[in-house]
This record gives C-alpha cells, structure tokens and sequence, in this order.
C-alpha cells in the first residue's frame, strides 16, 4: 500500500508539471531561458517585448566549421503587426563579413548610420540593426595577415521596444555569446547602462550646436576653427570605437531657416572599405578623400559637400577634411594618412 501511494504521488507530480509547462505563461518562461542558447538576459528581452501577449518560435544554429551563427524569437499580440522580435547573424569568415558592410554600406558609403553608446565596438546600420566588430584572439589571422574578426548584426522588429536600454543589453549579450560559440575568444562587452539607448537611423538626428561639440566625438569639428560658432551645428553620429560613422555639419537655410546637412565627413574602417572610395569618387568627383592605416587594415576618410557652403570657400572645405582625417588618425593610433588632391 505504501509503495502505492508513492507511485501515485510521483505520477501527480510529473502530470502536474507537464500541464503547467504546457500553460501559455510557462512556454513564456521556458522559452526565454531557452532561446538564442540560454543567452538572453530574461527581464530585457520581456521589456522589448512588451507590445506582444506571448513568446514563441525559438530558433537557433551553430556552424562552428563555416565561422556562422544565428538565433530569433518571436512574439505575438493582437497589436503586434511582425510577428519577429529579434534575430541575430554572427560570422568570423572574412567574406561574410565583407559582405554584411557592403550590403548595409553601399555605393559611396554615405548611408545613414547611427552612433553607438560611447566606448561599444559598433555602429547602427540604416535598418536599425545593431552591429558589432570585434576581434578575435582565438581565431588568429586570415590567409593575408589579417587579425579574423567576429561581426554580429542583432535587429530587433518593429513592434520591439527598441528605445530602451534593454535593447543594448540584449544585443550585448547575444554578441558575446556569439563570441562563445563560434571560438573568437574576444573580450566580452559590457552594456552602457544608465539611460543609452540605440538610435533609429531613419530618423532626422539630433544635433549639438558646435560650441558644445569639443567632447564628442566630432569633436574636432571646435577645434579645427573656420567656422563661426553660432552659425554651425553638428550631428554626432560616430563614436570612438566603431567600424563606420559620420560627423555632418548643418547650417540655417537662408530661405527657409531651417537647420541643413551641408558637410558630410565619413570614415571607415577595415580593408572592406577600400571599395568605398572608388564608389564615392564616381559617384561625387569633387568630393575629397583620404587613406590611412590602422590596426593593419585600411581606414578610408570622405568628405562630401554641398557646392555653396556659407562661409567655407575650397581652401576651407580642405582644411576641415584635412581636420577630420587627423584627429580619426590620433585617436585610432593610425600610421600612413594621405590626402587627396
């Protein structure tokens, strides 16, 4: 009898749980701990996904041999029009690599972008899609010399709750867990935390007016003098660390009043962007360029401009590039710049 009541007991049990795991909320639960390898920071990701009723449609895949990874999960709701809430793509292979940048950067490479929080190895593609570019120490160096890297691109969906800091946190943590699985071996980020949140690209960016810009990172933009203070603002949309970015300079329209983009200055990182010049100077032939080396690779600097800029003649468009293109060099501790003509 005893024996039999603690069978009894020991079926309640497994009968109990499997119908709480089959509940709605216990998916939820099982899925979150689950999904993208057990890497997902739990409260962040239920904070991007705030909009939906449920979790759903976990997928993920490994191929170590191929330098690939990639995970997503999916959420529902009667107010949810995309059904994804995030994915996540992660390669070591240098083509793969090479063409991620030229699928997000293409032509003359001008594309609209998004700085990253200070100090985070990356930048915000025109999707909205965050990108990562680390090293990776394990992996050593390609067939050319070239120190293999890791790039991981998270896009969060549309009904995501994408201006938060959970966004950055769940990006962070599924970039370092990529690092994980595919053996790069690079130094785990940390999130920005306090209030950081990604930037959407599409929209108009916020900009500085110029006398506050000193301890950004267009900084430069103060320093290289020329431009009255008062008539100048600038757009940040660069940091520190990151493989591509701009700084753009606006000014009143004299008709309208309106603040206008009238410099553009990009630079980019790696032998990928080499491409990028060639596309520019077909693409604006009076635009000005410059090369440099940094980290063993190739950094390609443009400027492009407007034909009348209010009170920049072409000595002085030269002399802001040339600005640029120096301060990038000092700070990314780069060898060999040279200006175009």
């Amino acid at each position: 009898m005893r024996r039999w009541v603690k069978v009894s007991v020991s079926a309640a049990v497994v009968l109990g749980v499997g119908g709480w795991i089959a509940t709605p909320y216990a998916q939820d639960w099982w899925l979150l701990r689950t999904a993208c390898d057990g890497a997902l920071p739990v409260d962040a990701v239920r904070e991007l996904g705030r909009d939906g009723d449920h979790f759903k449609d976990a997928e993920s895949a490994t191929h170590e041999e191929l330098g690939d990874y990639g995970c997503s999960l999916g959420f529902d709701g009667d107010d949810v029009r995309d059904d994804r809430l995030l994915e996540t793509e992660a390669y070591t292979r240098r083509d793969d690599v090479d063409r991620e940048f030229m699928t997000v950067l293409s032509e003359s490479g001008f594309d609209r972008v998004g700085p990253m929080a200070d100090g985070l190895p990356g930048y915000i593609d025109k999707y909205g899609a965050l990108q990562f570019l680390l090293p990776c120490p394990e992996l050593g160096k390609d067939d050319e010399g070239r120190q293999r890297k890791l790039l991981v691109r998270t896009w969060l969906g549309r009904d995501a709750l994408r201006a938060t800091p959970a966004a950055y946190e769940t990006a962070v943590a599924l970039t370092n867990s990529a690092s994980d699985r595919l053996g790069c071996g690079a130094e785990p980020l940390k999130a920005p935390g306090g209030d950081a949140v990604p930037v959407d690209p599409q929209e108009d960016p916020k900009t500085v007016p110029l006398a506050d810009a000193g301890d950004t990172a267009c900084g430069w933009t103060l320093k290289a003098g020329g431009l009255k203070t008062a008539q100048w603002r600038v757009a940040v949309l660069m940091n520190d660390a990151g493989p591509a970015g701009r700084c753009d300079l606006y000014t009143r329209d004299a008709d309208s009043g309106e603040w206008e983009p009238r410099l553009w200055f990009a630079a980019w990182y790696g032998d990928w962007s080499n491409r990028l010049l060639a596309e520019e100077r077909r693409h604006d032939p009076d635009s000005r360029t410059a090369t440099a080396r940094c980290d063993g690779e190739a950094a390609n600097f443009a400027l492009s401009a407007d034909k009348d800029v209010p009170g920049v003649d072409e000595a002085g468009k030269r002399k802001l590039f040339a600005a640029f293109a120096e301060a990038q060099v000092e700070q990314r501790d780069c060898t060999e710049l040279r200006l175009g003509d």
